[in-house]
């Protein structure tokens, strides 16, 4: 039996996000850019969208991208939340089977 540990950060700190639409309005995360504890920017580009949800969240309606990305030469998932009321985007959660994104 092989047992995997999962680590997850939970983050919820807003981010600056790159997007695309298509001919439907279907909005499509390209990279977004979220500030270090030490006060400096990452650019994270999503590899793939795993999957798109619709959620609502403490009353708004929020759509949430979980997506792949490579951080720190680790493969990562994350979930960003962009929420149509306020007209912000969140970045969720960040989880990884390696300690190095950490």
């Amino acid at each position: 039996m092989v047992k995997i540990l999962v680590l997850m950060k939970v983050i919820a700190k807003p981010v600056e996000m790159v997007t695309w639409t298509d001919l439907n309005g279907k909005l499509n995360p390209v990279r977004f850019k979220i500030a270090n504890e030490d006060e400096s920017i990452s650019v994270i580009k999503r590899d793939k969208v795993l999957t798109i949800d619709k959620e609502k969240l403490a009353g708004n309606n929020m759509l949430v991208y979980k997506c792949q990305s490579v951080i720190k030469g680790s493969e990562c998932c994350n979930a960003i939340c962009i929420s149509f009321y306020r007209g912000s985007t969140i970045i969720e959660n960040i989880y990884s089977t390696n300690t190095t994104v950490f």
